[in-house]
């Protein structure tokens, strides 16, 4: 039986078993991506759609996505692929394929590649090796991630990220577990991204659940207290995946928090309005 080290879940896996996030698996007594170069999303995106408001603003950025999380958010906005495996896959690239294919498309403003749509960083290996053929064609690499993850696991990956958006899912401890997270590793993730790389962090804002103004000005505090100017964008919640029986965040509601963190932070956005 062998630990996987890369997320705060550490699976143990016989030989031939797959993890909780159904992209990583055990072979030979090592612990290795099932996902490497299997895409289920390719699209040339604005790049405020990541979100990301100060990073390139006007811009395209090449996005892809693959299958699997290592997190269990009932309300997942892309369960399709999050909560799914191999059979969602519709591309095989190599990371020389997928970097022509981004360099290709500079004529149509792509700045570079982002990784997203499902939890990324279940494939450090892939990212890896992309940015290792991006970097030397003066193009960029986004992270779009939970950023529930060891440090010691990625292997000095984010330091080759140009830009970050992580999901801050709220500010207290039972809320993450409930999502089958850990929010000290994210606090942890998060601080360290914001002190090599450009970071933006996105709250989705669950009525009843992690809405009230006291969590985010805590929130917002905490990220203030890494640095003021990190953007923090509040997301407007709509009803997916096992969260039908919730209403839609009330967008006046979205603006009050807004008002709220904006008491810590100097960028604050409102997004799915």
């Amino acid at each position: 039986m062998t630990r996987c080290g890369l997320c705060p879940r550490h699976c143990r896996l016989e030989e031939g078993q797959t993890g909780f996030c159904r992209a990583r698996f055990c072979r030979d007594g090592m612990i290795l991506p099932k996902a490497y170069g299997k895409l289920t999303s390719l699209a040339l995106d604005p790049v405020e759609k990541k979100p990301l408001a100060r990073f390139f603003p006007g811009s395209r950025i090449l996005s892809a996505g693959s299958f699997g999380c290592n997190m269990s958010c009932f309300f997942c906005q892309n369960a399709g692929i999050s909560f799914a495996g191999e059979e969602t896959v519709t591309h095989q690239m190599a990371p020389g394929e997928l970097v022509i294919l981004a360099e290709s498309l500079k004529p149509s403003d792509n700045i570079g590649l982002a990784f997203t749509y499902n939890e990324p960083l279940l494939n450090p290996e892939f990212i890896s090796d992309c940015i290792d053929l991006l970097r030397p064609r003066g193009m960029k690499t986004v992270l779009v991630t939970n950023g529930c993850f060891c440090l010691n696991a990625l292997d000095g990956l984010l330091e080759k990220i140009d830009a970050f958006n992580i999901d801050l899912k709220g500010f207290t401890r039972g809320w993450y577990r409930r999502l089958g997270g850990d929010l000290e590793i994210v606090k942890v993730f998060i601080a360290a991204a914001a002190a090599v790389s450009h970071v933006e962090v996105t709250t989705l804002v669950v009525p009843g659940e992690n809405d009230g103004e006291e969590e985010i000005a805590a929130l917002s505090s905490w990220l203030a207290s890494l640095r003021p100017d990190i953007p923090l964008h509040l997301s407007r919640f709509f009803p997916r995946h096992q969260a039908q029986g919730y209403p839609a965040t009330d967008p006046d509601a979205l603006k009050r928090l807004a008002q709220v963190a904006r008491g810590s932070l100097r960028f604050v956005y409102l997004g799915n309005l």
